[in-house]
Formats: C-alpha cells, structure tokens, sequence
C-alpha cells in the first residue's frame, strides 16, 4: 500500500509545513518533469527526507527506524544475504527470540518478506526507513580489512614453504641485489600478478580504502615485511602489515594494471587505472619508487562520481567568500589559490569552475593530473614526455578562443608570463602557485621575474588555505581557562575574532572568551580519533589599489600581509578558530595544520 497523493497533501497541510497553492505548484512541476512529488517537495525545501519518511509511516501506521549511525551485530545482519539485502533495499537489524524486524524502503513488499521468513524461519516484522539508513547497512556487510585477509589463500599471502613462494622470494633477492631483470624473471613477475590471492589483495586494499575515505595508499617495503597505509583525513595510519614475500606479485599487479613496465625497477614510473562497483568510480594515480628495500608505491583516489562542492561547504564565509564571488563575476584577470600539496587547491578550483560554467562560456583547463572530469569543459592532461608541459598547453590554448582559463599549476617563469599575459588580453586566469600565505603569491610570482607592473594590473585575488579535520558529532565540551585565552592572544588577535563572532550572530553580544564553549574529540569505536572528513579554512586576500601600490613597490610579503590585515583580511589561524567556535574543528587541530 502506497501513500496516496490527497493524504500525502492533507497531512502536510494540517502540521502546516506546507499550503493548498504551494502543494498543487509542486504537484504540477512533479508532472511536468515525471517526477515523484516526494521529490518536488524535498527538493523546494519543504520537508526534509527525513522528515518525509517519518511522515508515511505513521500514515502507513509502520513504526519508522533510523539506523543511519546503527552498528548491527553481524549474526543478525547476516541472516539476510547481502545480494538480496542490496538488490531489495531490505535490512535485519535486530532480533529477539524468533522474531526478526527489518527495515525497508517499501515495507509492502510482501514477496521479499515472505522469501525471508522462509530463509530463516523467523517472523518477520518490517519497518519503515530511509536510504541513508540502508546505505550504513551495507557498508557493515563488509568484513575488516584483517578478516578479509585471513581468509585468502594463506600460501600465498604469507610466508610459507611452497614452491610459488619460494619463487618470489628468489626473485626479490635477485631485484635487491641486481636491477637487471631478466627475460625468465619477468614471466614470473607477469604469472605473479595474473595469480589469483594477489588479484584479490590488491582489489581488497583498494575496496577498504574506498571504504574508509582514503586520498591515498602507501605500499611500502622494509626489510621484513610489507606495510600498507591509508591516508584518511590527511593523517596517515596503518591499514595491514603482509610478508614480505608478497611484496613482488602485489607490485607486478599494480603495475599491471596501471600499463607500467614489469621489468623496469631502477626508475619511477607514473600511470593510471579506474575501478568501478554499482555505488562508485574512482580513478587511480599511480607513482612507483626504487627504494632501499624494494619499490614503493603510492595510490591516490579519486573519486570521478564526486559532485563540485560548493565555495561554502569547503569553508569559505562571510567577507571573504563575498570577494571571490565578485572576482569570478569578472570577464578578464587572475585568481590565485595558495597553499602546500594536499590543502584542497585543486578542488577549490573546480568549484570556482562549477560556478563559472555556463553554456555561454568557453573553459579550458591544462592540468597534471586531471582530478575530475567536468561535463562542457574542455580538459587538457599535461605530458612533458611528449613536449606538452603547462607552458605548451596554455600557449595553445590562447588560440582556442577561451573565455576563462584554469591552469592546474604556476610552476615556471614561462608559465606564469602566459598567465599574466592571458589575464591581460581578456581572459579570467585561475591557477594554483606553492606559497604559505595568500601575501607570499605576490613576491614568488616576482622570483619568476614576472614585471611588478603587470602582476598589480592583472591579480585580481589570492586565497590561501588548509585542511582541518572536522569534529565528529560524539564531541566534548570545554571552556578556555585564563592561561588558554593567554597563550592564544600571542598566536592571533583574540579581540578581532571575538568581533567577527559577535558580528556574524555566532555567539550572543554579551559572549567573552571564558563563557564560549570549544570542543575536543571524544574517541568511539566508529570513529577512534574523533574526527571525521574535513573542511578549509582560508584567508582570502583582494587586491586594492593600496596592495598595487605595495607589489610595484616590490614590497615583502610581511608588508603586503600587514596591510591586507589592515584592511580587514580574515587570516588563516583566525578562520579556523572562528570554525573551533562553531564547534566544527578544535583549536588543537587548527593549530597542528598552521604550524605544520
């Protein structure tokens, strides 16, 4: 039995989420797009999803369960094959006696209830959820990483006395001792990777990192054994430790994958593979070292089903988020995105592209990788190997009639004349440069021998960021003591911060630093350090006429940094502890990333 339409209407008209006029609007709009009016109304905002399901089932009289933060024990969730659990969006989630309840997304599929009284001899009582719910379902069907592994074939993953091992063993000794690797070893190295265990700890250590958010995987060889890592959040932490003696196939079998020579071992050696399941699509990139005990190999995912964030959602606010928007309203000029390797350039970029891609516009990119795929742009993979390096690419792309121009990195003097030059001949430029600060652009751009003159007529906005790890809701609370508030008012201006807070209404008018509460991670067993995914925090800095002033000056980046300030730049360090006052990192955290 299904939710009628008129009852649907009559209920969200009586708790007053929504009126007569409104519901039939959306009711036109879900015929006219053949969409469900669920959807309309979640989409308009009305009702939350949610919300919505919680709505149908006391319409439905079906008690409604969440289990989107639930951890199930495996012998009740194993009572419904993952398969059938998967493809009919039902879960088991608790038991008692011979009673099972199950959550559904359509608990009036009598079929698939009857097939799992059958299956199990238990009655079976459903109820009524929501697809999060039954998304943090299925990922627990997936056993951890060291389960998984105990089960492979352990003559092959561990050390052991068999003829194929021994084989490998050989043939590390030989490549530790002489790179030359011969005609006979390579066959081995090709029927090593082709070996059934080794395809299936390969496919495993990229499935529990897909799992588990990873960016990257390190795979790293030490004297006598094989060490795995993930870096997740930016931190890195062990994920498995192998026998050495699987070193071998496992690094054939990337390479394999990746199109990289078997028997070249002496040099690094860069590819890339995609993996692909019903619920995602990532893309690897491959780098493989020689090192002392054999080659490392680093893995970063990329997720190529990965939607553009909004500038909000990565941590831009208020005043700041307010220039970048009015530079990319602008049709010629340059912004600049800051920072170390991994501090969130690139993807900062692609949302500014996100924003600017309109079917009136023309976007071209020259980057190294591309990280993203992005509908309508035009996408350019640098190859220095076959002469296309930024330089090339950009040249070439000034004669491709381009409105805007992203180029993934200012990486020489050549590189950023052209970007300079594009910026002035009517073109809106972004691009990344390495710098610590938003103020250091300027004089590294200068080291370029790039002319002062044109940097202050084409840069038109800098923004410098960082990663934090973002707080997990199990947070605790705590209030600053009279030495914290000491310590801290060295690190940054504690009187600007407390104005910005009190400004923007994120504490009240009366609020001091002693009554405003910060939070420190509270470890739990889902979540051990008590941080999960991340966000930016960012200093953004426009370029006015008193900074022109100070670049044609040749002024350092002390100088342009005070002056920026003291037009009111929010700086890195006093956005993240804006953000530790929102309760959405820790000033622990903020200080780690800033002084790292």
């Amino acid at each position: 039995m299904q939710v009628e339409t008129q009852q649907l209407k009559n209920f969200l008209i009586d708790a007053g989420l929504i009126n007569t006029e409104q519901f039939e609007e959306c009711l036109k709009a879900s015929i006219a797009a053949n969409q469900k009016i669920d959807d309309v109304l979640v989409t308009r905002g009305f009702i939350s999803p949610e919300e919505l399901v919680k709505l149908k089932a006391y319409i439905l009289g079906i008690p409604y369960i969440n289990l989107e933060k639930a951890v199930i024990p495996f012998s009740v969730l194993s009572l419904i094959p993952e398969q059938i659990a998967r493809n009919n969006n039902i879960i088991a989630f608790r038991k008692k006696n011979d009673v099972l309840e199950v959550a559904m997304l359509d608990p009036e599929d009598l079929q698939i209830i009857e097939s799992i009284k059958k299956t199990t001899g238990l009655t079976v009582l459903p109820r009524l959820t929501n697809v999060q719910s039954i998304k943090n379902a299925l990922l627990q069907y997936q056993k951890t990483l060291q389960a998984e592994f105990s089960n492979l074939a352990p003559d092959n993953v561990e050390a052991s006395d068999t003829q194929e091992t021994k084989k490998l063993e050989s043939l590390k000794m030989v490549n530790t001792a002489n790179n030359d690797v011969t005609g006979e070893e390579q066959k081995e190295l090709q029927k090593a990777a082709q070996d059934l265990p080794i395809i299936r700890i390969v496919d495993t250590l990229i499935k529990h990192a897909i799992i588990q958010r990873a960016s990257d995987i390190h795979i790293e060889p030490t004297e006598h054994e094989l060490v795995v890592r993930y870096r997740i959040d930016g931190i890195l932490h062990d994920a498995m430790i192998l026998p050495k003696s699987a070193a071998p196939g496992i690094t054939a079998r990337i390479k394999v994958l990746a199109n990289l020579k078997l028997d070249e071992q002496r040099l690094p050696q860069d590819g890339r593979f995609k993996v692909e399941s019903d619920d995602w699509r990532y893309s690897l990139r491959v780098s493989t070292l020689p090192v002392f005990y054999g080659e490392k190999i680093v893995m970063r995912l990329l997720c190529e089903t990965a939607k553009a964030l909004s500038l909000e959602k990565l941590g831009f606010r208020g005043q700041g988020l307010r220039q970048i928007q009015e530079a990319l309203k602008k049709t010629m000029g340059m912004i600049l995105l800051t920072g170390p390797t991994g501090s969130g350039k690139t993807t900062t970029l692609y949302s500014m592209m996100d924003i600017l891609n309109e079917p009136g516009v023309n976007i071209s990119t020259v980057e190294d990788p591309i990280e993203y795929q992005m509908p309508r742009i035009n996408q350019t993979q640098v190859n220095p190997k076959i002469g296309l390096t930024f330089a090339s690419g950009l040249r070439t792309l000034l004669r491709q009639d381009p409105d805007i121009i992203m180029v993934g990195e200012i990486r020489d003097t050549e590189t950023a004349n052209l970007a300079i030059n594009a910026a002035l001949t009517g073109h809106l430029v972004l691009s990344t440069l390495h710098t610590n600060s938003a103020a250091g652009a300027m004089p590294r751009l200068i080291e370029m021998q790039c002319e002062p003159f044109l940097i202050a007529s084409t840069l038109e906005l800098i923004a410098a960021q960082r990663l934090v790890r973002c707080l997990n809701e199990s947070k605790e609370e705590y209030y600053l003591t009279l030495s914290d508030i000491k310590n801290l008012s060295r690190l940054c201006n504690l009187n600007k911060i407390l104005k910005i807070l009190k400004n923007e209404k994120i504490v009240n008018t009366k609020a001091t630093w002693k009554n405003i509460p910060f939070y420190r991670p509270k470890p739990t067993k889902e979540c051990p350090d008590g941080y999960k995914n991340r966000i930016g925090i960012q200093e953004v800095l426009k370029v006015t006429p008193a900074i022109k002033k100070l670049i044609n000056a040749n002024a350092t980046a002390d100088d342009i940094q005070k002056q920026a300030e003291a037009e009111g730049m929010v700086t890195m360090l006093e956005d993240g502890f804006i953000k530790a006052a929102q309760g959405i990192t820790s000033i622990e955290e903020v200080l780690r990333v800033i002084t790292e």
